[in-house]
Parts: C-alpha cells; sequence; structure tokens
C-alpha cells in the first residue's frame, strides 16, 4: 500500500494527509477555546477544566451511550486551552456557537521526518565535553516518535543513575516491566495502538542516536563497524509514541507535549513535521511554546523537501530547527562499465564472496508499460529480459530503495543501480539492500544510460570497498534538508543549525540481515530526522553542564559557535559540492565543545514573544492562543521580527535604513574585552554601536545596535550573506547575517 511507503521510508517528502475517519461523517478536530476563570494547576482544577470542555460538546455527543465511540479523546491543559474530539462537520457549528469558542480545525497527519557521529562531532571518551557533562546524566529527553524497543541493548542501564527526583513520568502497565533507569517512561497516544513499542524502526533509531548506551561491535552488514553510542549516553529517555501506520497527528502529538510537561523531561525531540503554518495554529509551535516557557528546550527537524526555497517546518523562534548534513564516513561502492569507466557509489550491502563479474545491463525505461517501472516499482518488472542483469532504477515513484531492491531480485536481476534525480545533486544513501546494488548521481546514472545507449551489449560490474573515513569535503548540506527562508516568520532565519543525518547508523528493532538472530541490530537511514536527535543529545549535554541556562541560552551557544567551513577549512558545501547558502545551513555545523563554553549568549526573553507576535500582524485572539491568556496588541509596543533577541539576522531591505538591538550575556571570563568583526552582505553597509563590549563580571549583561543600509551604487537584487563576530582573546561569537535586497526601481 503506498501510504504504508510514506510511513516506512524516512527520507519521505514531508506532507499532511486526511485522517481516516472510523465513520465517514465524523474527522477529529482540534477546538480551542477561552480559559475559565478558575483555571489553576491543581488536580481539581484540571477537573474543572475538563468539565468546561465537556460544555462545548452538543448533547447528543456529551451523553453518547457506552457502545459508541467515545467523542472527546484530550482534554490539553499545558500546551494549550482547548481539547480534541470526534466531530462531524454539523456538529463544529453546533460548538461554534457556544460562548468562549476559539477555533477548531481539522487534525493533519504529520509525517516523520552512529557508531561514528560522536567522534565527528569532536566527542571523546573521559575527555572534553563528554567528561564535563559527564555524558549527560540526569538530563531526561523525551522523544516524541513511533516508539521503542525496550531490549535493545541501545537501550540498557547498566551503569546508569536513578531518574531525578523531579520525575513525574510513567511506564505504561503493559510495559512497566520494560522500563528501566535508562528508559524512564514509555506512553502511547494513537487509539490505534496499545503498546509503545516501536513495530517501524524510526522511533528506536531518533532515541539511540539521542542517548544510546555504549554497544560495541555495531555494523550493518559489516559496514560502519565500531561502538554505537548516542550523544548523550547517560541522559534519561522518556518515550513518547505518537505515531502509528498512518502518520503522527496532531491530537497525538499535542497530547504528548501536554504529558511531557507534566513528566518533568528537561528535551523534547521531534523528528516529524508538516507543511509550514502560522503559529497560532501550528499545534508542534503551540506546544513547544509551553514546553520553552516551563524551560524545556524543543529540538525539531526541518523537514525533508530541499533541495527548494521556502521548505521548512517547525519554524518558531522558540524551536531548535535542525537541518541534515553527511558525514566524513562513506560506504563506497563502485560500479565498472565495459568501457573501463569506473562510478562510485555507496551502499550498506556487504556480501560475503561477492564476486564482481560483469553482467549485462537492463534499463526498465525502455519499452515501459508501466509508469513505475523506470522507478523499480513492486510488481512493475515484467520484462523477462531482465533475468541475469543488473537493472537501472529512477530513485523516487513512492518506492523505498529496498523495496527497489525486492522488485528487481523477483524479476530475476543480479544487481541493481540507483541513480538520484538532478536536484539532489551529490547526495547519495547507503541502504541496507537485499542483493548487489549501489546508488549513484544523476550525473553518474546519465553517463551510464548513455553508455548504454552507445553499444548493443551494455555490461557491468559492481564491487564494494566498505567503510572509509575522511571525506574532506564533511559536512555536506544533504539535498533532502528544507530550506529557508521562512514563510512564517521571514525575519527569524532558519533552520537554526545542521547536524548529521545522511547514512546514520543507529538502533534497529529487527535485524535487516534475515540471516543474523540477534538482540544487538542496527540499521542505516536518512533524514532530518537523524540530524534533529543528534541535536537534542548535544542540548542535553549542554543542559548537564549548565543546568541554570534557558531553552534561549542552550540555543544561542550552539548557533554562535557553529563551524561554517568543512574539514578542508573550506566553505561548507551544498549537495552540489557550491558554498551552501546561508538559507541552507543557518548559523552552521554544530560544534559541541565549542558550544559548551561560548563566551556570550544571546538569551531570548519569553516576555519579548508579545511584541514580536503582535508585530506579525497577528489578530488579538491569534496571539491569546499562543499565550493562553487576553492580550491587546494596541496596547503593546510592537517590535519588528528582526528585533527579537536572536543569534542571528534575517532582514529585507530597502532604500531605508533598518536598526535593531541585541542584548548579550558574558558567561565567559568575568573581565573580558570583545571587538566586533564585519563580514558585510554585498551592497550593504553594516555599522554597529558601540564597536567593543567590556565585560567586568559574569553574567554581566550589555547592548549593542546594528544598522543595515543599502549602498548608494548598488544594484544589487535577491538573498546575500554575511556575518558579525564577537571576538575576545579567548572567544569567536558569530551571528550570520541573511539580507533580501528589494529590486530597485530603475535598475
Amino acid at each position: 500500500m503506498k501510504i504504508l511507503k510514506i510511513f516506512f521510508v524516512v527520507f519521505a517528502i514531508l506532507g499532511c494527509f486526511s485522517w481516516p475517519s472510523m465513520q465517514s461523517d465524523l474527522e477529529t478536530y482540534i477546538v480551542q477555546v477561552e480559559s475559565p476563570e478558575s483555571r489553576i494547576s491543581t488536580q481539581s482544577s484540571r477537573m474543572d477544566l475538563e468539565s468546561w470542555y465537556k460544555s462545548f460538546l452538543p448533547n447528543t455527543i456529551a451523553t453518547a451511550g457506552s457502545d459508541e465511540e467515545p467523542r472527546l479523546i484530550y482534554s490539553y491543559h499545558n500546551v494549550m486551552i482547548g481539547f480534541a474530539a470526534r466531530l462531524s462537520a454539523e456538529q463544529v457549528k453546533e460548538v461554534e456557537k457556544k460562548p468562549g469558542f476559539i477555533s477548531a480545525w481539522p487534525q493533519r497527519i504529520l509525517s516523520l521526518h552512529t557508531t561514528h557521529t560522536p567522534s565527528f562531532l569532536g566527542l571523546q571518551q573521559n575527555m572534553g565535553l563528554w567528561k564535563d557533562a559527564n555524558y549527560g546524566k540526569g538530563v531526561i529527553i523525551g522523544v516524541l516518535d513511533t516508539g521503542i524497543t525496550p531490549d535493545h541493548p541501545s537501550f540498557s542501564d547498566e551503569g546508569m543513575p536513578p531518574p531525578p527526583v523531579k520525575w513525574k513520568g510513567k511506564c505504561e502497565s503493559n510495559f512497566t516491566t520494560k522500563c528501566n533507569n535508562k528508559l524512564i517512561g514509555a506512553r502511547t497516544f494513537p487509539v490505534s495502538s496499545d503498546s509503545p513499542i516501536d513495530d517501524n524502526g524510526h522511533g528506536t533509531h531518533t532515541a539511540s542516536t539521542a542517548a544510546g548506551s555504549f554497544v560495541k561491535g555495531a555494523n550493518v552488514y559489516g559496514n560502519a563497524k565500531g561502538t554505537a553510542v548516542g550523544i548523550a549516553p547517560l541522559a534519561h529517555l522518556a518515550i513518547y509514541k505518537v505515531c502509528d501506520l498512518f502518520g503522527c497527528s496532531d491530537s497525538d502529538i499535542l497530547a504528548a507535549m501536554d504529558a511531557a510537561i507534566d513528566d518533568g523531561v528537561d528535551i523534547l525531540s521531534l523528528s516529524l513535521g508538516g507543511g509550514s503554518k502560522s503559529f497560532y495554529n501550528d499545534p508542534i509551535a503551540l506546544g513547544a511554546y509551553s514546553a520553552t516557557k516551563r524551560g524545556i528546550l524543543v529540538s525539531c527537524s526541518a523537514g525533508n523537501s530541499g533541495p527548494y526555497d521556502s521548505t521548512l517546518s517547525n519554524e518558531a523562534p522558540w524551536i531548535l530547527t535542525v537541518g541534515a548534513s553527511t558525514l566524513d564516513r562513506k560506504l563506497k561502492a563502485t560500479v565498472k562499465l565495459g568501457n573501463r569507466k569506473v562510478f562510485e557509489g555507496e551502499s550498506a550491502f556487504h556480501p560475503k564472496g561477492h564476486n564482481s563479474t560483469f553482467s549485462p545491463l537492463f534499463d526498465p525505461s525502455l519499452n515501459a508499460t508501466d509508469f513505475d517501472s523506470p522507478y523499480c516499482g513492486t510488481g512493475t518488472l515484467n520484462d523477462p529480459e531482465i533475468k541475469g542483469k543488473i537493472v537501472m532504477c529512477m530513485d523516487g515513484g513512492g518506492y523505498s530503495r529496498i523495496e527497489k531492491g525486492q522488485a528487481v531480485k523477483d524479476a530475476g536481476g543480479v544487481g541493481m543501480i540507483i541513480f538520484t534525480i538532478a536536484d539532489y545533486g551529490f547526495t547519495k544513501f547507503a541502504d541496507a539492500h537485499i542483493l548487489p546494488a549501489l546508488y549513484i548521481s544523476y550525473k553518474d546514472g546519465m553517463e551510464i544510460l548513455d553508455y548504454m545507449n552507445s553499444t548493443s551489449k551494455p555490461i557491468a560490474s559492481i564491487a564494494f570497498q566498505g567503510t572509509i573515513i575522511g571525506d574532506k569535503d564533511a559536512p555536506v548540506v544533504a539535498a533532502f534538508s528544507s530550506r529557508g527562508p521562512s514563510l512564517a516568520s521571514p525575519g527569524i532565519l532558519k533552520p537554526d543549525i545542521i547536524g548529521p543525518g545522511v547514512n546514520i547508523l543507529a538502533a534497529w528493532p529487527t535485524s535487516v540481515d534475515k540471516k543474523i538472530n540477534t538482540k544487538s541490530t542496527f540499521n542505516i537511514i536518512s533524514g532530518t530526522s537523524m540530524s534533529c536527535p543528534h541535536l537534542s543529545g548535544v542540548a542535553a549535554l549542554l543542559k548537564s553542564t549548565h543546568p541554570t541556562w534557558s531553552p534561549a541560552a542552550i540555543k544561542s551557544a550552539i548557533m554562535t559557535t557553529a563551524n561554517t567551513v568543512n574539514l578542508a577549512n573550506d566553505p561548507i558545501l551544498d549537495e552540489r559540492l557550491l558554498p551552501a547558502n546561508i538559507f541552507a545551513i543557518g548559523a552552521g555545523h554544530v560544534n559541541p565543545s565549542r558550544a559548551n563554553d561560548p563566551g556570550l549568549i544571546y538569551d531570548t526573553q519569553f516576555k519579548d514573544y508579545l511584541p514580536y507576535l503582535c508585530g506579525l500582524n497577528y489578530t488579538n485572539r491569534q496571539v491569546g492562543n499562543l499565550l493562553q491568556r487576553k492580550v491587546n496588541c494596541k496596547e503593546v509596543k510592537h517590535i519588528p521580527e528582526a528585533q527579537l533577541n536572536y543569534p542571528s539576522f534575517s532582514i529585507t531591505l530597502g532604500e531605508n535604513s533598518q536598526t535593531y538591538t541585541r542584548t548579550v550575556t558574558n558567561v565567559g571570563e568575568a573581565k573580558s574585552y570583545y571587538s566586533v568583526e564585519i563580514a558585510l552582505p554585498p551592497g550593504v553597509s553594516v555599522t554597529v554601536k558601540p564597536s567593543t563590549l567590556k565585560f567586568s563580571k559574569l553574567n554581566q549583561k550589555l547592548k549593542y545596535q546594528v544598522t543595515f543600509t543599502r549602498r548608494d551604487n548598488s544594484s544589487s537584487n535577491g538573498i546575500i550573506q554575511g556575518f558579525l563576530k564577537w571576538t575576545s582573546k579567548k572567544y569567536s561569537v558569530r551571528s550570520p547575517i541573511a539580507v533580501v535586497l528589494e529590486p530597485r526601481i530603475g535598475f
């Protein structure tokens, strides 16, 4: 079924799908209402709150018999004032007439968006950040995903302390014996699921990436062999299953975030999302706002809709939005043609005794009788000529790369070459294939097809070189990683950061090699789903070393210390192997060790979100939806988006100069002196006052102003970029600058 393919392929394009109603006229709606006067945080008030919610339901629902499906699904008390209920369109009209009603919308179904990554990120045992942070000890990471495989060795609690006293969460009754000091909580929210057990793999993979324990000998078919470990291996995990076979529903995600706030998590990690929405009716933004207000950092994937502009998910400034990059590790495979040309690709297939002999090549797009034949779709390869040949397959088409291999194998093929689409450039995926196969670039794929058209008997051989460390181009922005500018708030630069998300090895529920029977199972998959938990783990380490830091302070430390060059000390590249755009990398690639000691931080004050939201021209009610209280924007001095005390700048510049204020907090050396360095965006002058900052004590705050002016002789249009950097003898604190220049009249 195609709907299953959307869920099982991690690298699926983000999208929204209609929720399959159990009854044709019923749908799950998320309903926002005004706050009752008596709302406080005691248990009795929560009962009052639920009564308030029930008062909005039509009588036919509130008094439904026990033989009918329950209509009130969730009562929210942290993430929003409202509830989720099963309603028909006519019943929603009745609800809308009740005093106190604000809004109702049908829920969306959102999509899901390592042995080597810790060392690639500079994390080493018994030294540096891992030692300083005690591997994240005492921090609780809440993971909203497809569940967990509790008996996997990545979730062993050997050497783990008990959870902190503040922990108020639980393991569901049918799961209690599976929890331990590592896996301290597990709950499920989809009504279609009765257990937090992961029947997909995605949740197990993301959880182990964030906080998996040390597991020696991890590998996939012998590739990427080493000791698998999460970024914060002594952090605790709380699992919230919010996804089932149909996807991840808004109402379940909100309910899980609501519960996680009560449970006492420190970090929330969400490798899922949908398209861009205004913050006041974006459930993840709503939940993240409430979580952030309570000191919980929320880390989210940016989405897998790159390399195209303005394709981001999870854009709110109170969210850490994470894009994806490559590692310096390749799982190398090559294909050699009959004309002796050799092309390099990647594959996690690692056969024993594979014979790299030449076999005939086959192109299923020639004389195809099925539209999906070029994609090697299931059941579409019916040509008997395929038997004994290596088949050329296009990536995509709604089929996973493993499914393509199965289709080739079922048709009698002996090997497979998958080539990507043109826009994906040099991004390559290493999958655990079921037959000799590799993934190559579009350019190389076209050259192979040209060779096939030039000879009557095209042949090729596939060879596997295994794990190769040391790609000096790394990190490279992954083609699929969603890009800015943000649609919901163009004045906030997104994504915030990029981290490892291509060919990531982490825990998996079952062995990808059916011949192996072991609990120590791993898989290699790709997506911003994989980069997000890397940053969740980094945030947990920083929370451990700096327990008093706010989510904004942690985010600032990560952003202002990010790398902007690769291992070759050249600018970070994109999927075309060209210098990456600022809307692809945000502040740059995460550098955990530097983030632990950033010197200065931009600590966004929560009170500033009110004038920021009013400045987005939201109505009073829309702003109130987020703040969960009545507001009057006429009584608030609005601020433009770029005035928010953010660690980066994103502005649209016309003929008039623009000035913005920033406040930095000294968290480095008590007595320190910083001077400003500016890399000017072409055609724009940038003036910073004062140009020096002198601190006399820790936690001292100082302000500076930045003025952006378009130069008179500049005819440039479009997107340009630069940065400003505060430097002292010890620290370098960098803020990226993105400028969209408005067209000039007469040019």
